[in-house]
C-alpha cells in the first residue's frame, strides 16, 4: 500500500470520528450493529473456518506451481487441457482480482489464445479457494456450490465464447510460446502431496462443521459430536507427514505464505465486516440503510433485480472476501438468493480498474465482449438459481 493511500485512510478515518452524529439512534444502532457482526465472524467463522482455510492457500501458493499450470496456455496445448486447467486454476493458484492482471498479460501477449487467457482471466479471482470456502459457512453450503460450479463452467463458456467470437483476430496473432520459468523437482510423489492436501482439506470440513438440526439423521449428529475427536486424530496425522515428508525450509516458507495471506486479507476483511454491519447490519437487524431500499432494488428473483445484481457486482470492487459479509448484509436486508448468486458471479472477476487493465492489454472491443458475457451469463445463472430455491 502507497504511502498516500496510508494518509488518506487515517484523514478519512479521523473525520469519520470527528464529525459521526452518535447520538442520533439510529447512528448509534448502525454502529454497535457492526462491532456484533465483526464479534460474530471472529467466533464463528476465524478459528474454525479461516485459519485452517489459510494453511491450505498458502500450500498452495508453496508447493503447485505457476509454472507447471500456465505452461498449458500456450497455443500448442491441446484444447481439453487447457480449459480443463484453465478453469480450474483460480483453486490451484489462490489469486485475488489484482494477482491475476499480470499474469493473464504475460500468458495473452506471449501467446495464449484468447480462450484459454480469458478463462483463466475470470476462473483465477472467481474460485479463490478462501472465498469458496466463507461463502459456504457465511451463506450457506448451496450458495457456495452454486458459486464454485458457477464459476467453473462460466470460466468454460466465457473463453469459448470470446474464442469463437475474435477467432480471425486470434488466427491473425503471430503464433508463440508462453515462456515460464523451469519448473522445481520436488522430493515427494503426487500421491504424498495430494494426501497432504487432503488431511488439510478434512481438518477444515471437521472443524467448521455446524450443528445439524434436531431432525438430522443419525449419521450427522454423529459427525457432529466425533468432530473434535476427529480433527484431533487428523491433526496428528497432519504432524506426522510433516515431519517426515517435508524439509525445516519448506515447512518455514509455508507459515510464511501463510501470515502473508493473513496479513493481506484480515485487515481488509474486518474492515469490510465492519462497513457492512453499519450499513446493513446482521440477518433480521436493521442499520443504516433501510430494507426496503434493499427490497426494491434486489428483493425477490425478477429479470430487473438480477441483472441491477450483476452490473453492480461489475463495476464495484471487492477486495478479497470482503463481498460475502457485504452480501451477508444484503441478504438479510432482503436481497434475494438469485440475485445474490448473480453479484456473487459477476463481482470478484471484475471490477471498473480490473476492466481498464483488461482493455490496455486485448482492447476496448474484447474487454466489452468479454465483461458483457459475464454479466449476461450472471444474470441469467441468477434467475435459474432463484427459481430452483424459491
Amino acid at each position: 500500500m502507497k504511502e498516500r493511500t496510508k494518509l488518506l485512510i487515517i484523514i478519512a478515518a479521523f473525520i469519520a470520528a470527528y464529525f459521526m452524529p452518535w447520538d442520533d439512534q439510529v447512528i448509534r444502532r448502525s454502529g454497535l450493529e457492526a462491532f456484533l457482526m465483526l464479534q460474530e465472524y471472529a467466533k464463528k467463522h476465524v478459528l474454525t473456518c479461516l485459519i485452517p482455510a489459510f494453511f491450505i492457500a498458502g500450500a498452495i501458493a508453496v508447493f503447485v506451481s505457476q509454472a507447471s499450470v500456465l505452461k498449458y496456455f500456450g497455443s500448442e496445448a491441446r484444447r481439453i487441457l487447457s480449459y480443463s486447467v484453465a478453469s480450474v486454476s483460480g483453486s490451484i493458484l489462490a489469486v485475488c482480482s489484482c494477482t491475476v492482471l499480470p499474469l493473464f498479460a504475460g500468458i495473452y501477449i506471449r501467446g495464449a489464445g484468447i480462450g484459454p487467457a480469458t478463462a483463466f482471466l475470470y476462473s483465477g479471482p472467481a474460485i479463490n479457494i478462501l472465498a469458496i470456502i466463507l461463502t459456504a459457512k457465511v451463506l450457506g453450503w448451496q450458495l457456495g456450490v452454486a458459486r464454485a460450479v458457477g464459476a467453473i463452467v462460466f470460466a468454460i463458456i466465457t473463453g469459448l465464447l470470446m474464442a469463437f467470437i475474435f477467432r480471425k483476430d486470434d488466427a491473425a496473432r503471430s503464433p508463440g510460446q508462453v515462456f515460464l520459468p523451469q519448473e522445481e523437482d520436488s522430493t515427494r510423489s503426487l500421491t504424498k502431496e495430494g494426501l497432504y492436501m487432503l488431511t488439510m482439506v478434512l481438518i477444515l470440513i471437521f472443524a467448521a462443521f455446524a450443528r445439524p438440526a434436531p431432525e438430522a439423521s443419525t449419521v450427522w449428529i454423529m459427525l457432529y459430536k466425533t468432530k473434535w475427536l476427529v480433527t484431533a486424530l487428523l491433526l496428528g496425522i497432519l504432524v506426522i507427514m510433516l515431519k517426515s515428508w517435508f524439509s525445516r525450509d519448506e515447512l518455514v516458507e509455508w507459515v510464511d505464505s501463510t501470515w502473508g495471506f493473513m496479513k493481506q486479507i484480515f485487515p481488509l476483511l474486518f474492515a469490510g465486516v465492519l462497513v457492512a454491519g453499519f450499513l446493513l447490519g446482521r440477518p433480521g437487524h436493521p442499520a443504516l440503510i433501510p430494507d426496503k431500499w434493499i427490497y426494491l432494488l434486489v428483493g425477490g428473483n425478477s429479470l430487473s433485480a438480477n441483472l441491477i445484481a450483476s452490473v453492480s457486482g461489475a463495476l464495484m470492487y471487492f477486495a478479497t472476501l470482503t463481498e460475502v459479509p457485504i452480501l451477508q448484509g444484503l441478504i438479510g436486508a432482503g436481497m434475494g438468493k438469485g440475485p445474490a448468486l448473480a453479484l456473487l458471479l459477476a463481482g470478484p472477476a471484475l471490477s471498473l480498474p480490473n476492466m481498464l487493465v483488461i482493455g490496455s492489454v486485448m482492447g476496448v472491443k474484447k474487454t466489452a465482449t468479454f465483461c458483457g458475457i459475464i454479466v449476461v451469463m450472471s444474470t441469467v445463472a441468477g434467475l435459474l438459481y432463484g427459481t430452483l430455491t424459491a
